[in-house]
C-alpha cells in the first residue's frame, strides 16, 4: 500500500489536462464502451405460426441469439402443421469473425491506453528519454488507428448481415409450414439491436480519436524539428559568427587578439591618445 501511495504522490497528473493525456483517457473510455456494447449483447425475436388446424399452432416461438453471432448454431422448433409434429430449424450465417475482431481490437486498445497513461503519469522522464518512447508510441498509435478503421468497417458490414439473418419476416419465409397458403405466419417481436448500432458508432469514434492523437504524439517524437527544417547541423552552427561579415576573434590563422605595441595611439595632451607604447614594458621587479 505504501508503494501505491508513493507512486500516486510522485505522479505527474497534470499531463492528463494536456491533449496528449486527455485523448488517451477518451480512448480508454470509448474502448470500454465499444467492447462492452458488442461483447455483452444478447437478443431475441418472436414469431407465430397459425396452422389451419388450430391445435397444431404455436403463436410464441422465441429465438435467442448472442455474441459472437454464430447464427448457424442457433435453432428453434416450429410446428409443421401436420399432425402436431415439430421441426427443428436453424438460422443462417456465421458472423463471429468480424464481431470477435472488433472486440479484440477494443480490448487491446483499452490495455494499451491504460499502459500509456501510466507511462505519461509516472515515468514520463523515461518515456521522453532519447525520444524512443514517443516514437514507439507514435507507431503503435498509427497501427491501432488503422486497425480500428478496418475492424469498425468489418463489424458494420457484419452487423448489417446479422440484422438480415435475424429479421423475423425473413425467417418465417424459410419455415416449411409457412410456404402453404392455408397457414398463417407472422412476426411478433423484432430484436432490439440499438446496442449493436451503438457499438459501431463507438468504433468509428475510436477511429477519430486514434487518428487525431497521432498529431499530438508526433509532436513528442522530435521528428517535427527535422520536417520543419529547424535542425541546424554542427558545422553551420560554428560558422554563425561570420554571418554578418565579422572576423572570428578565436580564429587561429588570424593570430587572435594581438595588439601592436608599436602603433601610436592613446590620449594626447589635447584630449586624445598621443602617447604610444613605443617603450618596452618594464618587468614587475624593475618597477619595484
Amino acid at each position: 500500500m505504501d508503494v501505491v501511495n508513493q507512486l500516486v504522490a510522485q505522479g505527474q497528473f497534470t499531463i492528463i489536462k494536456q491533449p496528449l493525456g486527455f485523448i488517451k483517457v477518451l480512448q480508454w473510455i470509448f474502448a470500454i464502451f465499444a467492447f462492452s456494447t458488442c461483447g455483452s449483447y444478447s437478443g431475441m425475436f418472436k414469431m407465430s405460426v397459425e396452422c389451419k388446424n388450430r391445435s397444431d399452432s404455436d403463436l410464441g416461438i422465441e429465438v435467442k441469439f448472442e455474441y459472437p453471432f454464430r447464427l448457424h448454431q442457433v435453432y428453434f422448433d416450429a410446428p409443421t402443421c401436420k399432425g402436431g409434429n415439430r421441426e427443428r430449424s436453424f438460422l443462417v450465417g456465421d458472423y463471429s469473425s468480424s464481431a470477435e475482431f472488433f472486440v479484440t481490437i477494443a480490448v487491446f486498445s483499452f490495455l494499451y491506453s491504460m499502459a500509456a497513461l501510466s507511462a505519461y503519469c509516472f515515468v514520463v522522464e523515461k518515456y521522453r528519454a532519447n525520444n524512443k518512447g514517443p516514437q514507439i508510441d507514435f507507431v503503435v498509435t498509427a497501427v491501432f488507428a488503422f486497425m480500428w478503421l478496418v475492424s469498425s468497417c468489418a463489424w458494420a458490414k457484419g452487423l448489417s448481415d446479422v440484422k438480415t439473418a435475424t429479421d423475423p419476416e425473413r425467417v418465417v419465409d424459410l419455415l416449411p409450414a409457412c410456404k402453404e397458403m392455408e397457414n398463417r405466419c407472422r412476426e411478433v417481436y423484432d430484436p432490439k439491436v440499438s446496442g449493436l448500432n451503438t457499438s459501431v458508432a463507438f468504433g468509428f469514434i475510436n477511429v477519430i480519436l486514434w487518428i487525431g492523437n497521432l498529431w499530438f504524439v508526433f509532436k513528442e517524437t522530435g521528428w517535427m524539428a527535422a520536417f520543419s527544417g529547424t535542425y541546424v547541423p554542427s558545422q553551420e552552427k560554428q560558422a554563425a559568427p561570420n554571418a554578418y561579415g565579422q572576423q572570428d576573434p578565436y580564429a587561429g590563422s588570424q593570430g587572435g587578439y594581438q595588439p601592436d605595441y608599436g602603433e601610436q595611439g592613446g590620449y594626447a595632451e589635447d584630449g586624445g591618445y598621443s602617447q604610444g607604447y613605443d617603450q618596452q614594458p618594464t618587468s614587475y621587479s624593475n618597477q619595484m
